[in-house]
């Protein structure tokens, strides 16, 4: 048969690994989707409905996608081929930069991606810079046919970044969490990283692994929490610990801060609150939080975080049942 495609009228997500059950109550809860007819590939759901959903080159507001849903097809198509070349010659014929999402079939997959242009699949050492280029979003679901979009909602291979671990130093992997945050905030807002000499405020800290990463960059941290954090950054000089509840010291005693931080486990609605606080007092440049959830999620307040202007909602790789809140006040 000849290369044959076939445009499809609703919308495909994939979902963060581990996560599939909360993309699908998000699109239930959130946006009121009828689950039952969903067509499941791997970690992939096909709904028969169209999403306002912006293209990642728009770099716009994404509350219109569910938040659990790591890339999106938005102009989802089927190709029907004969052949792995014919395939890859159709996928290029469209645009340059495509990337696999593979549940079944993976060589001939990673054969079909062989005659690809080539685009770095690879984990990343941070720090990296994610190129702001349009990536496409391919899966097999047999032998001869494939579903594809050209159009996508990030501009990460696959929608999700992996990084080179740090086995021996960090306190807690939780500053994998920080330096993909950060390489968001890179992409999303053209932020710089935290430089050399900047002021850092963390609340919640202990056992310190954001801490550690914000060390490693140059930065000074003011770190606040009940429990200390390793003794090797209890030792460090770029860093002043205080014990006490971050959240109930006011802002104005803590100062002007480049950037502020909040891995802290609490009520989403007592962090919503803080944050206003810090937006209200102008002291905080740049702020990442993550919003840890409570049992069910309130999709009504976290929409109120994701309306603060100059900020997104994002959920992250790393992030498990939690969203992170990122903002850019330059």
């Amino acid at each position: 048969m000849a290369v044959r495609i076939e445009k499809l009228s609703g919308t495909a997500f994939l979902s963060f690994p581990d996560r599939y059950n909360y993309l699908v109550t998000e699109l239930r809860e959130r946006f009121g989707c009828d689950m039952s007819s969903v067509l499941l590939n791997g970690d992939m759901l096909y709904v028969e409905r169209t999403f306002a959903a912006p293209a990642a080159k728009e770099c716009t507001s994404f509350s219109s996608i569910p938040y659990f849903c790591r890339c999106a097809m938005t102009e989802p198509f089927l190709l029907h081929f004969d052949s792995i070349g014919e395939a890859a010659h159709a996928l290029k014929n469209m645009q340059r930069n495509w990337a696999p999402y593979t549940y079944q079939l993976f060589r001939r997959s990673a054969l079909i991606q062989e005659k690809l242009p080539y685009v770095n699949l690879k984990t990343r050492t941070f720090p990296c810079r994610i190129p702001k280029s349009p990536i496409g979003l391919y899966t097999l679901l047999d032998e001869h046919t494939i579903l594809a979009s050209s159009t996508t909602t990030s501009f990460l291979p696959s929608g999700a970044i992996q990084f080179e671990e740090n086995h021996t130093e960090p306190p807690s992997r939780a500053y994998l969490k920080l330096q993909e945050a950060l390489t968001m905030m890179q992409l999303l807002f053209d932020a710089a990283l935290p430089q050399k000499g900047e002021r850092c405020f963390e609340a919640g800290a202990s056992p310190g692994g954001w801490t550690w990463q914000l060390v490693q960059l140059g930065c000074t941290v003011l770190a606040v929490d009940r429990s200390p954090l390793a003794k090797p950054l209890m030792e460090n000089n770029l860093v002043t610990f205080r014990a006490h509840d971050a959240f109930t010291i006011p802002v104005q005693e803590i100062g002007a801060c480049d950037w502020v931080f909040s891995d802290v486990i609490c009520y989403p609605v007592r962090l919503f609150e803080w944050i206003q606080k810090w937006i209200a007092s102008g002291l905080a440049k740049n702020m990442i939080c993550t919003i840890k959830m409570q049992g069910a999620i309130d999709w009504q307040l976290v929409d109120k975080f994701a309306a603060i202007p100059k900020s997104r909602v994002v959920h992250l790789n790393y992030n498990k049942h939690e969203l992170t809140w990122l903002y850019c006040s330059s």
